[in-house]
């Protein structure tokens, strides 16, 4: 199991570092991209998680070919690593952005933010707090005081966790978070570096089998159980620019959430390819909800827990922010 983490600690090098996703197609495809703006060319940022596991299973189901696009992937650790890539129009889409960091940018005008189509939502023990075997915090109380990882501070992690925390009678502004990412967080809990770490799937799994960590807080759980945490986002811009682009993006990636969503061996057989899991750890991890269509009330939740911690200045209208083929 050990060496899964070798593996997913060199994504950090990996940040931007474009691999192609789709190859150009047949004359069938090139006639499609024709109908398309620039020939359906779409670069895409991609996080190393389970969260966009429907963007490798268009590619292996061809959806994307279907819709005559040409996808390209840049792989990046974090999601915030590809926002001014997206500003300035390297990438058009970033799959599996972290929601917080995104309606922030939208909310300080530092971007226009679209949200093409949502691509995770929270489940139980998908993303969890865990310690040391040894370690004396037993119970979330035990938490205040303490230091813990988190990949982006004041972020879908500590903003879900704290109401989880407030849930059990904790003080969540005793709790220390530490910037620290996710491909290295068993090593530095390893190290006691932090206290404990909050951990996403497929992190999580490995820790808890290479090093016997121990959950303390299940992250999915009540007030945030079902919660949104990621999407496709892109700009309004680029599909104000490109609107059948986006369409047909957004219709290759809403199919390949259904799958995603329906059955779970599809989800297995990519996440070895892109987020670097051994075959045989990909079916004992927790994978999120994959929802199938774009829904205003589910993103709300965010919105109304990001005002509820002041994370914004105003609340966003979701209904244009979301991506409309129609429109």
């Amino acid at each position: 199991m050990r060496s899964l983490r070798r593996l997913t600690a060199a994504v950090a090098g990996f940040a931007l570092a474009g691999s192609s996703l789709a190859a150009c197609g047949g004359d069938d495809n090139d006639a499609k991209g024709k109908g398309l703006e620039h020939g359906g060319k779409i670069t895409v940022a991609s996080l190393p998680l389970v969260d966009g596991a429907a963007l490798y299973i268009a590619q292996s189901k061809k959806y994307f070919e279907a819709e005559g696009l040409k996808v390209t992937v840049k792989p990046v650790q974090q999601s915030i690593l590809a926002m001014p890539a997206l500003k300035k129009g390297d990438v058009d889409v970033i799959a599996g952005a972290n929601y917080v960091s995104f309606l922030q940018a939208n909310d300080q005008g530092a971007l226009h933010l679209k949200i093409l189509s949502e691509g995770a939502t929270l489940t139980s023990n998908m993303m969890n707090v865990v310690v040391k075997s040894n370690s004396p915090i037993k119970e979330p109380k035990d938490l205040e005081g303490k230091t813990v990882a988190v990949n982006i501070p004041q972020n879908i992690q500590s903003l879900t966790l704290d109401a989880i925390l407030r849930s059990k009678n904790v003080d969540p502004t005793k709790v220390k978070y530490v910037k620290v990412a996710f491909p290295t967080m068993a090593q530095t809990l390893d190290k006691g570096d932090v206290d404990a770490a909050h951990m996403v799937e497929p992190f999580l799994s490995d820790a808890q089998k290479s090093n016997g960590d121990r959950v303390v807080v299940d992250g999915g759980s009540e007030p945030v159980k079902d919660m949104p945490i990621s999407g496709y986002v892109s700009t309004q811009e680029f599909v104000s620019k490109n609107p059948k682009v986006a369409a047909a993006f957004q219709r290759a990636i809403l199919k390949a959430q259904a799958i995603a969503a329906s059955d779970r061996k599809q989800v297995e057989q990519v996440l070895p390819g892109y987020a670097h899991i051994p075959p045989q750890v990909a079916p004992v991890i927790t994978l999120p909800g994959y929802p199938t269509s774009n829904n205003e009330t589910r993103l709300q939740r965010v919105v109304d827990l990001m005002t509820a911690a002041k994370l914004l200045k105003q609340k966003p209208d979701i209904k244009s922010l979301l991506f409309n083929a129609q429109s």
